[in-house]
């Protein structure tokens, strides 16, 4: 039997799960400063973007065989040195991938057809200025035919591919590792199979009229000013990955000088306080990193990593 410690949350249905196989599960948050002292007495910790594991509190625990991300970015974990010491760093790559997916396209249907902005006004103004709102929100565009560039062409950038198609969208998709993917295009039962090659980031900042990332923040942005120059003008720019990769003042200067057209964002630079001249910004649809924060993503993830835990500890 293990000792396991959830610091972050994780669904009942992987709690469960590891209660199941014997271990002993506590679920009460430990505050980071306390974690020192007390990840002693545990074999494995399973974290979200809260708690950081870095090497002194690595060093600190002899005893720790496994942390266990709930999603796909280790950021706050320092994977290198635990893997040196032997320890097992997991995380859930796939559980949440059609959960951002959906959101990221989400993002771009508001956008798309001024809905954020409609959202915000219809209540206070519907009633009695319905006519000129209704020309204000009569500028939309419809998502078929439109070149959807993607950034990052893994697990989610695959599954965002896979609603846009289905959108009659035609993909861009760029990433150094992948040449060509074979994408299972609606339900499994039809068995619909298209190849989508992949394309050099020139061509798709040329082509591509609204653009998503799905790429770890790599400490440097991959879309700055220099990117944007080369963008379509009108282009819609989608980001659901993680905040520093794209250059927030660079894509505000472009969304004032309506280079991009408008902005989906999830994610921000300063997260949990990002800046207001973004969030305030009339062609910005914004949410507050809840890409993975869907019930079915939860329990696909907790159930992801306590398999992962269970059979590390067997």
């Amino acid at each position: 039997m293990a000792k396991i410690l959830v610091n972050d949350g994780m669904h009942q249905a992987g709690i469960d799960m590891l209660i199941d196989a014997g271990h002993e599960v506590n679920t009460i948050n430990i505050p980071q400063a306390d974690l020192m002292d007390q990840l002693q007495k545990y074999d494995a910790i399973c974290v979200r973007s809260a708690t950081k594991v870095r090497s002194d509190l690595i060093d600190n625990c002899p005893n720790l065989k496994i942390i266990g991300r709930g999603g796909v970015g280790l950021d706050n974990i320092d994977v290198d040195h635990a893997r040196s010491k032997g320890i097992h760093v997991l995380n859930t790559p796939a559980a949440s991938s059609r959960s951002v997916a959906e959101l990221a396209i989400g993002h771009l249907m508001t956008v798309a057809r001024f809905l954020h902005d409609s959202n915000l006004h219809m209540p206070s103004k519907g009633a009695t200025e319905f006519k000129s709102l209704k020309k204000s929100y009569s500028k939309g565009f419809e998502l078929e035919g439109k070149k959807l560039g993607i950034i990052g062409f893994g697990r989610i950038g695959q599954e965002t591919a896979r609603i846009a198609i289905g959108l009659g969208m035609e993909i861009l998709a760029v990433d150094p590792y992948q040449d060509k993917v074979n994408l299972s295009i609606g339900p499994k039962s039809l068995n619909l199979i298209t190849e989508v090659k992949t394309v050099e980031m020139d061509h798709m900042l040329a082509h591509a009229d609204a653009i998503t990332l799905h790429i770890p923040n790599t400490g440097k942005p991959v879309l700055s000013y220099d990117e944007f120059s080369k963008m379509k003008n009108g282009v819609v720019l989608i980001n659901a990955s993680r905040g520093g990769t794209v250059d927030e003042d660079a894509l505000l200067d472009a969304l004032n000088t309506k280079k991009v057209r408008s902005a989906g964002l999830d994610v921000f630079v300063g997260e949990p306080n990002p800046r207001v001249d973004l969030l305030s910004h009339r062609n910005v649809s914004s949410s507050p990193h809840i890409g993975a924060s869907t019930l079915e993503a939860q329990i696909k993830i907790g159930q992801e990593l306590a398999q992962q835990i269970i059979n590390k500890l067997k």
